[in-house]
Parts: structure tokens; sequence; C-alpha cells
């Protein structure tokens, strides 16, 4: 049981050195058990994810997630990696059906993707990004119904400022998430390299879309106070540091085609030092501030959702 442990932290910690590296510089202001298991949900999450992108080429991925939503109602698997997941959901407590929505949201992208409308893509986000929110604040021993609201909007702000980020590479495998009722029916082709006479649609589409992530980075940001004083840093770092890839594509005039947003390690200490610096002003840091239920207006019904009355 441990070496099966010590093998899938193994393998977690490498995919988020990797592929991770917000989250991972982030993970320094954890303790090391939350930093753990921070890292065990993370590896995860990203077996899963890296099954979703490999989908269209191999014919065997609906079978796989088939497999894994089995393991996760019966808590066996023959996977190191889900079988972590599985331990570690027990351990946190997190209800399967969390774990559920995400597969939902991740099997969605097997078929082709257009979204349509904005509550579309924010019920999509929730799935895919939400529910991994829900289970980081699990993880990091947050018990109070009243944070899941706060967790799940942190959750879709990143993936909103993913989706910003990654138009064009989301294009190559023939999906696009910027809604038609913002940019149009626009085949996913036509945004890798787009025309110049698409360019200010796509910069408007991503303009808003990067303002609405703004909306949800301040709810999440408003739910701090939930978490252990410690955990509370490390997911305020997180949450900027990822913000800021929305910052360079502004600065970038949100000209997605001209190459990916990145967050250099410069950037990462002055984010970390100013967020240091402000903490006396930050006031979600210190006590809870309620959440806006505008915000989930589009999220009805989705598990954990809706705030506490």
């Amino acid at each position: 049981m441990t070496a099966t442990l010590d093998s899938a932290l193994v393998t977690a910690n490498r995919a988020l050195a990797r592929q991770g590296r917000s989250f991972h510089w982030a993970r320094t202001f954890l303790s090391p058990q939350h930093a753990s298991r921070a890292t065990r949900l993370y590896g995860f999450c990203r077996r899963l994810d890296d099954l979703a992108d490999d989908g269209a080429a191999n014919p065997q991925t609906q079978k796989a997630f088939s497999k894994i939503r089995i393991a996760l109602a019966t808590g066996q698997s023959n996977d190191v990696g889900i079988c972590d997941g599985i331990r570690l959901f027990r351990e946190c407590s997190i209800a399967p059906e969390i774990p559920n929505a995400l597969l939902d949201g991740l099997i969605s992208d097997l078929d082709p993707v257009r979204m349509q409308t904005r509550e579309d893509l924010l019920r999509y986000a929730y799935r895919v990004a939400g529910t991994v929110g829900i289970m980081m604040s699990a993880a990091l021993d947050v018990s109070r119904p009243a944070a899941r609201p706060h967790a799940i909007d942190l959750g879709v702000a990143m993936q909103l400022t993913n989706i910003c980020r990654d138009v064009a590479e989301d294009a190559h495998a023939g999906r696009r998430y910027l809604p038609a009722s913002m940019i149009g029916d626009v085949e996913p082709a036509r945004l890798i390299l787009p025309a110049e006479t698409l360019h200010e649609q796509i910069r408007g589409t991503i303009r808003e879309l990067l303002e609405l992530a703004d909306r949800y980075y301040a709810s999440g940001e408003a739910g701090l106070s939930f978490l252990p004083l410690r955990a509370r840093f490390g997911i305020l770092i997180a949450a900027r540091v990822y913000r800021a890839i929305g910052v360079r594509l502004q600065r970038n005039n949100f000209s997605t085609w001209q190459g990916r947003a990145v967050v250099s390690k410069t950037d990462k200490i002055r984010i970390t030092l100013q967020a240091f610096f402000t903490l006396p002003f930050n006031r979600g840091f210190w006590r809870p501030v309620p959440h806006q239920p505008v915000l989930h207006a589009a999220l009805s019904g989705l598990p954990g959702a809706n705030p506490p009355r």
C-alpha cells in the first residue's frame, strides 16, 4: 500500500513539475501534508486530462473512462494513479459525485467541441475545473459548505484563463471553446492563424472572457479565510500567478495567435511578494466575504454549486 502511494506521488510530482509549473510554485507554501495531497490530486486529474486529450486519436479512450467510472463506484482499480485518487477521496471525504462530474466534462471533450453560449462554457468550466476546486478544498481540510462556491469559482476562473490562453492549441485539436454567442459559429481551424477580419472579434471575445474570469477570481479570493492559514497563502499565490496569464494576454492585445502567454519565474517571484505585502488589505484572506449567487446562475443543479442557505 505504501509503495503504491509513493509510486503515485512520485509520478504526480513529475507531472506537476513538467506540466503544472504555476501550481508547482504555489505548492511551496503549503504544509507537507497538504502539499502531498494537492500533488496527488493533481496527478489524478492530470491522468484523466491526458486521457481526454488523446481521445480523438485513441478509440479505446471511451472504454478507459468507463473503467474509471466503475472504479469510482466500486473503490477498486488496477491503475496506480486512479487507485491513489480513490484513496485520497476516502481520506478527504470527497463524494463520488464530484470526480464523476469531472469525468462528465472530460468525456464531453471526446466529441467535437463547438461551445454555443457563455452559460454552456461556465457549466463546462465547472465540470472540468470547479470540481477540482471542491476536491482541493477538501484536500486542504476545509469542511464548511459555505466554502464550496468560492472553491468552485476559483476553478472556473482558472479554466476561463486556460481557454483564453489555449485558443490556437485547442483549435489544432478541433475544439472551439469560445462561445458562438460571442464569436460566431467559427470553425476551429479558422482560429489557428485567423484572417485579419477575425482579429477584432477574437480580441473582443478574449477580453470579455478574461473580465468574466476576474469576477470569479475575486470570488475565489473572497473565500480564502475558510482555508488553514498556511494554505491560504499557497492558494492565493496559485490564483494570482494564474491570473497573470490573462494579464500577459492583455499586454499582447489579446492576440492568441501570436504565441502562448506564459508567466516567467521573475514574474512569479514579483507576484508572490506583492501578495505578501498586500495581505493586510485582503479582506477575504482574514474573514469570509459573502458569495454572490449571480455567479452560479448558470450552474443550477450541479453538485456544490448552490450556496447553503
